[in-house]
Parts: structure tokens; sequence; C-alpha cells
């Protein structure tokens, strides 16, 4: 897997073994990181990176000039992994890395303009992690189309949805 654009575009980053973690294709990344890059909020953006893995999405938001990405994992062997890739790209001044899960670790993080969330394909609690959520723009990466999901979740829009093989990447924008 590869950095796909920006300061360190075709530099290499490392995923965790096993089927615990599963990295975001090099493809959805790069049509969700143009598509935010064309909103205009990733250059200068505090991230969070929510269920980071490897650290890929993180990764290419601080590659394409975000100022900062807090990335959340609670999986030991991934936090290894996603440690060594932020060192070999030196981005260690640029990131801070909370160990522990992503649904209970999210409310702390108070000043980010921008969550990516790719949790576990089983995941069903959008309800309660986007209640925790305290920016206004989320990137969330599913095994289901958000659209379906939404009428449960209040105070939230899907502005966007593209498919990629079995994953959809939908972009949820807060109600004002």
């Amino acid at each position: 897997m590869r950095v796909v654009a920006g300061e360190f575009r075709g530099r290499r980053i490392n995923a965790p073994l096993g089927k615990k973690t599963r990295p975001t294709t090099d493809k959805a990344r790069e049509a969700t990181f143009n598509a935010l890059g064309s909103l205009g909020v990733v250059v200068g953006a505090r991230v969070v990176d929510a269920f980071a893995g490897s650290g890929a999405l993180g990764i290419e938001a601080l590659s394409r000039g975000a100022e900062h990405c807090t990335f959340i994992e609670r999986d030991r062997e991934a936090l290894e992994v996603l440690g060594e890739n932020l060192e070999t790209l030196g981005l260690t001044d640029r990131s801070t890395v909370v160990r522990g899960d992503a649904m209970t670790n999210i409310g702390l993080v108070r000043n980010a303009s921008l969550v990516l969330a790719d949790p576990p394909y089983e995941f069903m609690q959008w309800r309660q992690f986007l209640g925790e959520v305290a920016c206004d723009l989320v990137v969330a990466e599913s095994d289901r189309d958000m659209n379906l999901e939404l009428p449960a979740i209040t105070g939230w829009e899907v502005t966007r949805v593209k498919r990629y093989g079995r994953a959809y990447v939908s972009f949820l924008q807060r109600l004002a």
C-alpha cells in the first residue's frame, strides 16, 4: 500500500497482518481525498482517523496538507504498525496516537475539523458514534450505503456516497 498523493506520494505504508484491519484501497483513498480537496477541507485541517488501523487515511490527509491528525486505534498490532508508519514518514510531530476504542475516545477530540471513520464492516453503532463527534464533517467507510442507515441518525445528512467494491464511502455533514 502506498500514499496516493501529496508530500509523501508513492511512499510505502505497511498494514497489519491478518484480517483484524481492512485498509482502504488506494483507489477509494484517492477518490475520497480528491473530493475532500475540491471541498477545500484538507489543507490546514485537524483530522481524526478513527479506527485507524495502519493509519492510511490520516497519513493521506497529512500528505495532502492537513496540519495534524489524531489516530485512534485499540489493536496492539495495528498500533505497532501505525507507529512505524508515522516514524518512517517523519510524521510523529504532526500526529497524536490515542490507544483505545474509537467509540470511547472520539468525544475527547474537540478541535478536529474532519473525522475519517473506517470501522470494521460489521459496525452498527453509527448513531452513537456520530453523537460523540464534535466536528461537522465525517467521511464514513462502511459495507452499506449510509443513506440506508441515516433515517435512524438525526442531525446528519449524507452529501455524497460512492461505492468501491464492497466498500461505500459516505460524506456526512452535520445539519445546522
